[in-house]
């Protein structure tokens, strides 16, 4: 057996170099003075999904001026809707204003953590994904920084091995497959789908899209940004802190709809209405019952159109909700006994957001899954910290998730409570005490 390796001990080990790593290191060294500490990522770069997620297309689905932290907003963004690649580009500058990339080792996974009473520290199992190589290193914190979009929800169709085509998911986009006069076939309707259909159509022999359920569509034009207007955000900063206070009061304010009350449901009503109305305007007439939920409001994140139903009306774009049945050499075939004929298939099937695949173990080697086995369900506190899992925290952790607004303010909001534990322990143990176990704590 190989001897593991060990790594000189650090205070803080952030999992995780996308938009939560980033925000939690520069709240280390920014609010704490604190540059003893590591950051790890899969991937080779910092970005997190904005490095991993480079399909054709791909963009932010809220306003940018939201799409950025709130100690360093961002006047640069070109379009109201900013691209993968501007998001990336800025958050590649914070990083570096903030030296967070002086601590990054990109290709790393951690496959295993546990807490050690007698140290007081965690030992955190680590993986080069080059070499194989594995590596041990202790920190008194752990900050799970991971996100929701890092394990791609792959689905197993009968057939897909003998397929002699391209199979690839969006977020494992490979740049060296060309999709000119190609025929292409996406499965899922959802964000992914809705955006890479419209960048790919005018270069394809045909796109067949096939869905199950559809989604509340809503219109977002997605406005330039004048450099004018970039120039004065520049120069006037307290313009570009209202702009964002002013979209974020906005968002708030719009979770009256997720309310069960009156006034919930007639929110709920309103934004019914507005998109089956934007879809009857848009799409063909021959899509609408594909295309208009009959379920309330709320239950899944919205898409924001920029392009999608109008894609449409092309005389090579198809939409199916007839099920797949199987995938052939060169076809996929549904339940109708259809066949469509395919030279590449795109999976824009989402992410795997329940999956947690690391070894966790807190006090008395307790993993993870027992945790939550014991109480039912996912318990945390605030979302951030576990009972018995002594500083370790979580950002974007568990029922973190909003449907309304936008996430840097849940990660804001996360890695405030996680740092702040980080500037007072040790002696402090947040998550080993035995008060509210309920509660995570």
């Amino acid at each position: 057996m190989e001897e593991l390796l060990t790594l000189p001990p650090c205070r803080v080990i952030i999992i995780g170099g996308g938009v939560s790593g980033l925000a939690t290191a520069c709240s280390l060294m920014k609010d704490y003075d604190l540059d003893d500490y590591c950051i790890y990522d899969r991937q080779t770069s910092l970005g997190g999904t904005w490095n991993a997620n480079i399909y054709p297309g791909c963009a932010v689905d809220i306003p940018g001026f939201c799409y950025s932290y709130s100690f360093a907003p961002n006047p640069g963004f070109t379009q109201l809707f900013p691209s993968q690649a501007e998001i990336l580009h800025y958050l590649l500058v914070v990083a570096k204003q903030y030296r967070v990339d002086q601590h990054f080792k990109g290709g790393v996974e951690w496959t295993a953590a546990s807490w050690q009473d007698k140290s007081r520290t965690w030992l955190v199992t680590l993986k080069d994904i080059q070499t194989q190589r594995v590596f041990r290193q202790e920190s008194q914190i752990l900050i799970s920084a991971v996100g929701g979009l890092v394990n791609p929800c792959e689905i197993s169709i009968p057939g897909a091995d003998r397929f002699k085509g391209s199979i690839m998911h969006t977020a494992r986009w490979k740049n060296d497959i060309d999709l000119t006069n190609k025929h292409v076939a996406v499965i899922g309707n959802g964000a992914s789908a809705t955006q890479v259909i419209p960048a790919i159509i005018d270069k394809t022999k045909s796109v067949t899209q096939f869905m199950r359920s559809p989604h509340h569509i809503v219109n977002a034009t997605n406005h330039q940004i004048s450099p004018e207007w970039r120039n004065l955000l520049r120069r006037v900063p307290l313009l570009l802190h209202l702009i964002r206070l002013l979209l974020f009061l906005y968002m708030e304010i719009t979770w009256f709809r997720f309310q069960n009350n009156r006034l919930g449901k007639i929110g709920r009503e309103s934004v019914k209405n507005r998109s089956r109305t934007y879809v009857q305007d848009t799409a063909p007439k021959i899509y609408w019952d594909m295309l208009i939920p009959t379920y309330e409001f709320g239950c899944r994140r919205r898409i924001f159109d920029r392009g999608y139903l109008a894609t449409l009306h092309k005389s090579n774009m198809f939409l199916t909700d007839d099920p797949i049945l199987e995938i052939s050499e060169d076809s996929v075939i549904t339940h109708s006994g259809e066949a469509f004929r395919v030279d590449t298939i795109l999976l824009a099937t989402g992410f795997a957001l329940t999956q947690y695949d690391v070894d966790l173990r807190g006090r008395n080697g307790k993993t993870r899954e027992q945790h939550w086995k014991q109480y039912g369900h996912k318990a945390t506190y605030k979302s951030i910290a576990m009972h018995g899992f002594p500083n370790f925290f979580y950002i974007l952790g568990p029922n973190s998730g909003r449907l309304y607004t936008s996430t840097i303010q849940i990660i804001e909001s996360c890695y405030g409570n996680a740092s702040h534990q980080t500037n007072t322990s040790p002696p402090s143990l947040i998550g080993g005490g035995q008060k509210h176990p309920r509660a995570g704590i």
